[in-house]
């Protein structure tokens, strides 16, 4: 009967909640579900043009209940009763304000429809002025409060958001008391522990996004944060000074939340984290593995020891953090704005014709046109590629930047955009989207480029999520350009496997990190290896690649 323990991984990505049951001895998945955030699959509270992305937190609770309900629902009898923790990743910097009960202010009446009272997703770049201003402060001040978040700190972060929600909105100003992150309030919604004093705050969040470091005694002091903006004024004694690694548990589920979601009031629950760093546990990292979530975006992750980061701190990347991907070992954290969200931004370009013209024709009954619609839209991106990877190098003569979404790593700038050149008359949609998956593949190399010129040793590549699975061609086109083999790893949903894992340590089945690791880890799937003809012909292309960018940074965007 032993052999019949479980726990839940939940991952909150930028447009679903997955989780997955899993076998605390062997790993096995046993059951998985997958629930699309209804209101945001709507297109409710985002302003693309604007920048502005927010999620309600109903969304949150609904699809807990029901990606949960679901994938206990296809488990046999009795297994709700073997499962003995459970542990959330999210996305990040995804904070809420918050009133004295620790409640989103999106759930109170009287804002349940204002977006500046729901949580500001990570890809929401409304506050860049509010990032250039920490920027300029962090540069003045005695102490450089960005200094382990690469020196430069992003408008998608808490602290820029929180300042820019307030500005804009008094009635939220005038509510508001703290905030908090996605990944904080799901552990603390649960357990009951909501009151912004009593939240067992993410190590992870707090060290990457929050400015927080034990070397200046947590966060930034009062009155840098209200040199920020005054209206940040209290909020800091409203938050917290200690943070907590994902191996340490929270608490256990209060009678309603077990009710609610079929399970006992024993199941413990960890402390949250970004999704990324919880991805990188589920594929095995391991020192000098460059571990790459390759999703809408990308985030970068990999551990060091404590003597090879030494004194280094590495400019232009998303923070060097103690424990905050596995405890004992320094995080680092990069990635890319925009990654699969390019692919899909060139998709709906093409498809334009699809769902305003082929939509409103009279020649075909409506079942028919819906249906030949989603067929071709469907199979867009599988056939660019396709095509595209039936082009030399030596022919890919069109170059763009990766920019679409402003640069998050390395040195971020939201103020950047993307760029195309090189087209002609004869230039294709194939030809195209090639030079896009070569741009992402680029901007990737820029990301190692820094690591390496600090000092930080990259042996090989792991590539999780769903672009590491299903696009041989952009994974090849990586390997190709990096000149690393890429290792893919066999866990599908491998941010609510790494999650999983973290959940046997909160629950003390496993001691550390390692030992879930060892005995659960799944291994990988693929591997893709560089060719070396084709790695020397993307040197020449890539040389283009950063003289673009320079151009592109220093004269258009200024």
């Amino acid at each position: 009967m032993e052999k019949e323990k479980y726990v839940i991984g939940l991952d909150y990505g930028s447009d679903s909640c997955r989780a997955v049951i899993v076998n605390v001895f062997t790993g096995e998945e046993i059951a998985t579900a997958v629930k699309y955030y209804p209101r945001w699959k709507a297109g409710k509270y985002c302003d693309p043009s604007s920048n502005q992305y927010r999620q309600h937190p109903l969304d949150y609770i609904e699809t807990l209940e029901g990606v949960i309900k679901e994938s206990l629902g296809k488990t046999p009898t009795g297994t709700a009763e073997k499962v003995i923790g459970l542990s959330f990743d999210t996305t990040g910097s995804t904070p809420v304000l918050t009133d004295k009960e620790g409640t989103p202010l999106a759930l109170l009446p009287e804002f349940a429809e204002n977006p500046n009272a729901m949580f500001v997703l990570w890809k929401d770049h409304t506050a860049i002025e509010e990032a250039a201003r920490i920027n300029e402060l962090a540069q003045k001040a005695t102490i450089d409060y960005t200094a382990y978040e690469g020196g430069i700190y992003s408008s998608e972060w808490v602290w820029a958001k929180m300042a820019h929600v307030l500005s804009v909105d008094s009635t939220i100003h005038n509510a508001a008391y703290s905030w908090i992150e996605h990944c904080d309030w799901m552990p603390a919604l649960i357990t009951g522990k909501t009151k912004p004093e009593d939240v067992c705050r993410s190590r992870c969040a707090a060290g990457h996004k929050a400015m927080w470091n034990e070397i200046w005694g947590g966060l930034p002091p009062e009155e840098f944060l209200t040199s920020i903006s005054p209206l940040l004024a209290g909020f800091r004694d409203h938050l917290f000074e200690k943070t907590h690694t994902s191996d340490i548990c929270v608490g256990t589920l209060t009678e309603e939340w077990a009710k609610r979601l079929g399970l006992t009031t024993s199941v413990t629950v960890g402390v949250g984290a970004f999704d990324c760093h919880m991805g990188a546990v589920g594929a095995e990292i391991t020192p000098y593995s460059f571990v790459r979530v390759i999703g809408t975006s990308t985030c970068d992750i990999m551990i060091s020891s404590y003597d090879e980061i030494g004194e280094k701190l590495i400019p232009g990347i998303c923070g060097q953090v103690d424990g905050s991907v596995i405890p004992g070992y320094i995080g680092l954290e990069a990635g890319q704005s925009g990654f699969g969200d390019i692919y899909a931004w060139f998709k709906r370009v093409l498809s334009w014709p699809l769902e305003h013209i082929l939509s409103q024709s009279q020649l075909i009954d409506e079942t028919t046109k819906q249906k030949l619609i989603e067929e071709t839209a469907d199979k867009i991106i599988p056939s660019l590629s396709e095509e595209a990877a039936k082009v030399a190098v030596s022919e890919s003569v069109i170059l763009a930047t990766d920019w679409m979404n402003g640069r998050r790593t390395p040195d971020a700038s939201q103020l950047v955009k993307g760029t195309i050149t090189g087209l002609n008359l004869g230039s294709t949609a194939p030809l195209i989207f090639r030079a896009l998956v070569e741009a992402t593949a680029f901007g990737s190399k820029a990301i190692i480029d820094r690591f390496l010129e600090n000092g930080i040793r990259i042996d090989n590549v792991i590539g999780i999520g769903g672009i590491s699975l299903k696009s041989p061609f952009v994974m090849q086109t990586l390997a190709d350009v990096l000149n690393m083999p890429i290792k893919v790893a066999k866990a599908e949903q491998a941010c609510a496997f790494g999650a999983s894992m973290f959940a046997t340590v909160a629950a003390g089945q496993y001691k550390t990190v390692k030992d879930a690791q060892k005995a659960m880890g799944q291994g990988f799937a693929k591997e893709y290896k560089p060719n070396a003809k084709n790695h020397e012909a993307y040197k020449a292309l890539y040389k283009k690649y950063t003289l673009l960018g320079t151009f592109t940074e220093k004269e258009l965007f200024v």
